[in-house]
């Protein structure tokens, strides 16, 4: 919470007011109350909840917690935001599902991939004529860290499959054009002290044979990585690198038309049959003013809340990201 909840408290004192605060570690609460000395503290979860001023309940607890914490928030009817992976399982998926119902849709989920520059700008990319029909999509997120948490501990909900292909799989159910029909994965623990992998990878089929090749890595140099997405297409292919908001689409030009030709079954002419034909190099950008980023969704999450503005990501979408999680851990023998 305090690497990444934290600061934006601080920084936008116009949407929050903190009124309580709960964590088990006292040297946490006295960092609050430094910054916040009206702010009430707890130990216990329960208690705090009592607290007559709280709008918003904002959990990052144990992975194995979410579901209790989040069921015990929605049941006073306070609004609950949810650390991802927002369960273990989908059948405790479904428990949060249905307290959410009851508690008239007061629970939102933290899935930062969705608001990420980099993905915003391939989103808009899958839709844009010069790539033509784009039947491969790649996403990447790379790094190397030798984890000692509890989030590399399987019996705690540890996990790469957990911590970070949750939003990865959320953007790529959201740029492939279709469901996906069948999934492909592994995992591995390369880097991690923990008993839980810190590698995971899946290839996502869909119907119509597009394709979405999701991998995270905690093992890798720095030197070897490369986009976080690629969008390859009948014309080129656009590329984009992490955390970016301009990417380069490398395309064949978008004037130029191929001679007509057809495919014959006599024996093929004594030539190369490769063709000339130009290519273009093309920066594009995300639109001037398009939001994005963690200040983007705490901004969503104000609206949400105050004015009953709809939130851009439904609560289907992060279950449809667990059920293929639950798949990947069920099936691989590390997740095991």
């Amino acid at each position: 919470m305090f690497s990444d909840h934290y600061p934006i408290y601080l920084k936008h004192p116009a949407f929050f007011k903190i009124v309580a605060a709960c964590d088990v570690h006292k040297d946490r609460r006295d960092i609050v109350e430094k910054d916040y000395p009206e702010c009430r503290m707890f130990r216990r979860f329960t208690d705090m909840l009592d607290e007559p001023d709280i709008d918003l309940v904002d959990i990052a607890t144990c992975s194995g917690d979410h579901v209790k914490h989040a069921v015990m928030s929605l049941k006073k009817g306070i609004w609950t935001l949810l650390e991802t992976p927002m369960a273990l399982n989908p059948d405790d998926a479904q428990i949060l599902r249905g307290q959410a119902a009851k508690a008239k849709g007061r629970l939102l989920i933290l899935q930062r991939g969705f608001f990420a520059p980099d993905f915003l700008l391939a989103r808009q990319m899958m839709s844009d004529p010069r790539l033509g029909h784009v039947h491969q999509i790649r996403i990447r997120r790379e790094d190397f860290i030798r984890r000692d948490d509890w989030q590399c501990v399987k019996r705690l909900g540890g996990g790469a499959s957990y911590y970070a292909m949750t939003d990865l799989l959320l953007q790529a159910l959201k740029l492939l054009p279709s469901p996906p029909v069948q999934m492909w994965s592994e995992l591995k623990r390369l880097a991690s002290l923990g008993d839980a992998e810190d590698y995971a990878h899946a290839v996502l089929r869909t119907r119509d044979l597009e394709s979405a090749d999701v991998e995270f890595s905690g093992g890798c140099l720095p030197s070897e990585r490369g986009n976080s997405f690629e969008l390859r297409g009948e014309r080129g292919v656009f590329k984009v690198a992490p955390g970016a908001t301009t990417g380069t689409l490398t395309v064949i030009d978008p004037k130029f038309e191929f001679p007509r030709r057809r495919a014959s079954v006599r024996t093929p002419q004594l030539r190369d049959m490769h063709e000339e034909f130009p290519v273009k190099t093309i920066e594009v950008s995300l639109p001037r003013g398009t939001g994005y980023g963690p200040s983007a969704f705490w901004k969503h999450v104000y609206d949400t809340v105050r004015t009953a503005a709809p939130f851009p990501l439904s609560l289907e979408d992060s279950i449809e990201t667990i059920k293929l999680v639950h798949l990947m851990k069920k099936t691989s023998p590390f997740g095991k």
